[in-house]
Order: structure tokens, then C-alpha cells, then sequence
């Protein structure tokens, strides 16, 4: 049986992308998963120690770019640097998995992997733990996919919702109570305010946290099914894995492959998804709204500015400023704005709508606005 801790329990964690939903202090040469945003660790170095708990060192794999890999060491501070596979190019979570799992059956035909994003907060360590324990249990059985759900506490826009229908079996959690195993029906990408409201008000949709676990026998299959390209890709990059010919078979996949995330390109093909509920204080960090309710939520403060050092209100009520030290901000007659401003940019928008700075970056990078990403 394989268990935390055991040789053939790999943990794959994804730290491509820019961030971009957190400009302008996450920038594409150093998205947010490189930084310190709870004023500690960098996020990435707060998701290996975690996953440090469960999966041995030498078996956590972080995907990531060039650019990534020349940060890794700058960041992870005393914690030993993992094995880092660089993707040539961002290809989204599909290219990025199937690559992972072809570096992992070449270690270990017969491993579990745990995949997770670099940037995600977790509250209750514990229970995170013991989530992916009953989760490997079941993985280990070659035939489920496994999805964390997270139970929604809004209609969250910017997440994507997986339903459900009635436990998929009676599995014993790690303390031998029923585990909460659920059959997946339907994945939805972010909806609509109007549908995310129903599916709160449903009961039966739950938030993709994105974390996923599996037996590469069973992944392999899914591609095999769903995605038959990429597989025939995933065995070449599989066969030239330790050979001379490894960094340019995979420079040639990447070149064609087209960007697929792992949802639309297997999971909502496949009729092997099953979720285990995620109560462990999850959160996507994947906006200002998102990261200030974090802060604030763990007693903090999202102001990072007063009087002191700066920042003058008159007549305004509940704005938060991030600005550099040096630097004064006066704000009249305006309330409910988040004020971010760095060295060469700045973001101001009211809260509630910080959604969308994802679009203003896009139309940043359509006008040739390169310099500011």
C-alpha cells in the first residue's frame, strides 16, 4: 500500500504562469508564487514545506520556466532545492502533467503523484495532510482520479466548480470514520455571477482547488483516451528521458503542442473523476479581493500604509494602499479602493472588482505594453 512518506509517492508542483491577476507586484519575471506575500516565505517555499510532510524530497518535482529555475534557489531559502523540470515553454496543465509523469514512470513505473499549484494558501496543515493521505489510498487502486473540492463560501467568478453525485464508495478515512468520496459529474469553468450563485445555492458544486492525485497508470490512460496526441507525445518525451536527445525532444514537443489545461483535455472527458472534500482553509490566491480577504482573515491587515509613512485620507473610508516607503499617497473623497503602486506602475481599483486586472493585462500585452509586465 502506498502511504505518505513511501518511495513511490511523488508530488508534482506547478509553478508556471505569471500571476498576472496580481499586477503589477507579480510580474512576469517574478510571478506571484515567488513571493512572500503573507510577509514570510515565498509561496512556493510554503508549498514544498508542506508537501515535505508528505512526499520525500528527492520525489517533489517543480515545473517551472527558465526564468523559475533561476529563481528557485533565491527563494527556498534552508529548504534543499528540488528537482526542477523546465518547460520549454507555458503550454498550460495538460503539456505540463504529461511531461511531469513521464520524468516520474521513468524513476518509478508504479507511483502515486499529488499535483498541486505552487501558490495556493492552506490554513489547517493537519487536515491538508490528512486530506491527501485518503486520497493516496484510493489513487493507489489504479483506477480514480481524485480532485480536491473545496465547499464554496460565495459565487465565486474566478474559479473553476466541479459537481457531484453521491459517494462513489465507502471508503475509511485515516482516522477509520466513511470518508467523504464523491463521484464527479461535470466540471464548469468559471461561470457568470448569475451562475455561480446557483451553483452555491445548489449544494452539489464545489470549488477545483486544482489539487489533484492519481497512480500515473491511470493519468496514462486518461491521455491514452482523451488526448491521444499528447500521449504519443508523452511516450517520446518517456523514451528520450536520460538520453542525450532529451532536451530537444522536448523543445520539439512544446513547440507544437497547443495549450490545454488538464481539465478540459482530460477530466471532463473522464468518467474515472471522483472528489474528496478539501476542509482544510484553502484558498486561490488568483486577485487583490482574493489576497486581502487572506490577510485580513488571519488577524492582518491589508494596509500596508498609514500616516506615519505617507499615506494621508480625507473624507475616504476602507481603502487599501500598497506603496513603497519613500513614497506619499493622499487619497480624498474615495472609499472602498485598493491602491497598489510599485516602482514603474500603478494599480487602482475599487474592491470587489479586481477580476478585472487579468483583462487590463491582456490589453497591456496586445498594445505592446511589454515593458510594465
Amino acid at each position: 500500500m502506498i502511504e505518505p512518506g513511501s518511495e513511490h509517492l511523488f508530488a508534482i508542483v506547478m509553478a508556471g504562469g505569471t500571476g498576472s491577476a496580481l499586477w503589477p507586484v507579480s510580474r512576469r519575471k517574478v510571478p506571484r508564487h515567488f513571493l512572500p506575500l503573507f510577509g514570510r516565505d515565498a509561496m512556493i517555499a510554503a508549498t514544498i514545506r508542506r508537501l515535505e510532510c508528505l512526499v520525500r524530497k528527492e520525489n517533489i518535482l517543480v515545473m517551472t520556466s527558465h526564468q523559475g529555475a533561476l529563481r528557485m534557489e533565491d527563494v527556498l531559502g534552508n529548504i534543499d532545492i528540488p528537482t526542477v523540470i523546465v518547460e520549454p515553454q507555458g503550454r498550460n496543465t495538460a503539456p505540463c502533467i504529461a511531461l511531469a509523469t513521464a520524468v516520474i514512470r521513468k524513476r518509478d513505473p508504479d507511483a502515486v503523484s499529488i499535483i498541486v499549484p505552487a501558490d495556493h494558501q492552506v490554513l489547517d496543515e493537519n487536515a491538508f495532510r490528512a486530506c491527501i493521505a485518503d486520497a493516496i489510498g484510493l489513487a493507489a487502486e489504479k483506477q480514480q482520479l481524485v480532485a480536491i473540492g473545496v465547499r464554496p463560501r460565495r459565487p465565486e467568478t474566478s474559479y473553476g466548480y466541479l459537481q457531484v453525485e453521491l459517494p462513489a464508495a465507502e471508503q475509511r478515512a485515516s482516522d477509520g470514520s466513511p470518508g467523504h468520496f464523491f463521484r464527479v459529474r461535470t466540471f464548469a469553468e468559471k461561470p457568470d455571477g448569475t451562475t455561480a450563485q446557483k451553483f452555491l445555492e445548489s449544494g452539489d458544486f464545489y470549488w477545483n482547488s486544482g489539487i489533484y492525485i492519481w497512480h500515473i497508470d491511470a493519468i496514462s490512460r486518461e491521455f491514452r483516451r482523451s488526448m491521444p496526441d499528447l500521449y504519443r507525445d508523452m511516450a517520446v518525451m518517456y523514451q528520450a528521458i536520460g538520453t542525450a536527445a532529451e532536451h530537444d525532444m522536448i523543445e520539439d514537443v512544446y513547440s507544437w503542442q497547443h495549450p490545454v489545461s488538464i481539465v478540459c483535455g482530460v477530466m471532463e472527458q473522464s468518467d474515472a473523476v471522483v472528489m474528496i472534500e478539501g476542509r482544510f482553509g484553502w484558498r486561490d490566491l488568483g486577485s487583490w479581493d482574493d489576497l486581502i480577504e487572506a490577510i485580513e482573515s488571519e488577524g492582518g491587515t491589508a494596509r500596508t500604509a498609514d500616516v506615519s509613512s505617507g499615506l494621508l485620507e480625507i473624507s475616504s473610508e476602507r481603502n487599501t494602499v500598497h506603496k513603497a516607503a519613500e513614497k506619499a499617497v493622499c487619497l480624498v473623497g474615495v472609499n472602498d479602493l485598493m491602491v497598489i503602486d510599485t516602482d514603474d506602475a500603478l494599480l487602482v481599483c475599487r474592491k470587489g472588482s479586481s477580476q478585472g486586472v487579468r483583462k487590463a493585462v491582456d490589453i497591456m500585452r496586445r498594445e505592446g505594453l511589454e515593458k510594465w509586465l
